[in-house]
């Protein structure tokens, strides 16, 4: 197993007129970070040298020009472009977009290639970042698709972990995407997130229901009795920890997420408006399932903020300690299915 400050944490730089580079070079301004991991971010010295006059961050640059020349116990900054770029904070800039997909693409692919071991994404534009050569909705899609597995959007704080059966679907589509398939592989890779990246040998998941009161038997809606409640009783018969539905209502509130490893959700803003109220700017977004790991702060490019020296980078520091910790775990739950239990041997 590596030694902690030899893991490889990638870091793509983002959109560079939001908070992004604020929040990555603040983290990082703190030595003790660096005897964690060894930090790359793929971006241009240069351009990050300009920015970090701007909220007189004390962090010190290690430029480089190919990932074999990173050193541990520096800020490495991988140069991935060498154009000059107009930046300007706050202002949703197509080109500035292109960049961020830039370092996003070149961070993954070393990803793939194993030549990082983590990668942490700061915010981007969704809507900037669209062009020919990049059709997705954001980071999760594009991950989804270059990695192995099947992606799911996990929201973690501390023992809060929040997942989704649809994620960036209108509300009046949310319905007609729940089907049995979808379902049980959702429930499956947090079940099994939960035992490789959290070291949680028989973990409870809860399912929140669909409609209000969950569907009230019936009454208010008839997915939750027809879909998802047969679904759940079929894993739980299996031997999944899983236990439904539960009205989100009051579920949140009441506490009863205590109770669980996980709470799955069954679209976007009924899982994250409680996280984010619950984690208070200190939450990160893991996206579970895939043979690589991804993590990001729970914001997004917060222009409104943007060079004023103002970015809490709370959510960008857990992001990176979670990602450390989820490639510790992976790697131990590596090693253990690896060696079977060892038996006494018998005495004649």
């Amino acid at each position: 197993m590596k030694k902690a400050e030899n893991i490889i944490v990638g870091i793509s730089i983002g959109d560079l007129n939001g908070i992004g580079s604020e929040v990555v070079l603040k983290t990082f301004e703190d030595n003790r970070m660096l005897e964690l991991c060894t930090p790359v971010i793929f971006a241009n010295v240069k351009t990050l040298s300009f920015l970090r006059k701007s909220f007189e961050s004390t962090a010190l640059l290690h430029g480089i020009d190919n990932l074999s020349q990173i050193l541990t116990g520096k800020i490495n900054v991988l140069n991935v472009w060498r154009e000059n770029i107009n930046l300007e904070y706050g202002v949703n800039d197509p080109v500035v977009g292109e960049f961020a997909i830039k370092s996003f693409v070149t961070a993954t692919n070393a990803l793939k290639s194993g030549e990082i071991d983590v990668l942490v994404t700061a915010p981007i534009n969704k809507y900037n970042i669209q062009s020919e050569e990049f059709k997705f909705p954001g980071h999760t899609d594009y991950l989804n698709q270059e990695l192995e597995g099947n992606a799911l959007m996990l929201m973690v704080k501390d023992n809060l972990r929040v997942g989704l059966l649809t994620d960036h679907v209108p509300v009046n589509e949310v319905a007609s995407h729940l089907t049995e398939a979808l379902i049980k592989q959702k429930i499956e890779t947090v079940r099994q997130s939960l035992i490789q990246d959290f070291s949680i040998n028989k973990p409870k998941i809860a399912v929140l229901g669909l409609n209000p009161h969950a569907g009230d038997g019936g009454v208010i809606g008839k997915e939750d009795e027809m879909i998802i409640r047969p679904v759940i009783k079929k894993m739980f018969e299996k031997g999944t920890m899983v236990f439904s539905q539960y009205p989100a209502d009051r579920f949140f509130g009441s506490g009863q997420y205590e109770k669980y490893d996980a709470v799955i959700a069954a679209y976007h803003d009924q899982g994250l408006v409680p996280f984010k109220t619950l984690s208070f700017g200190g939450g990160v977004n893991y996206t579970a399932g895939l043979d690589k790991i991804r993590t990001s702060p729970d914001h997004g490019t917060a222009y409104d903020i943007a060079g004023k020296d103002k970015a809490d980078f709370n959510s960008f520091k857990e992001a990176v300690y979670l990602a450390i910790d989820i490639y510790n775990s992976r790697n131990q739950y590596a090693e253990i299915s690896k060696k079977p239990l060892k038996t006494k041997e018998k005495h004649l």
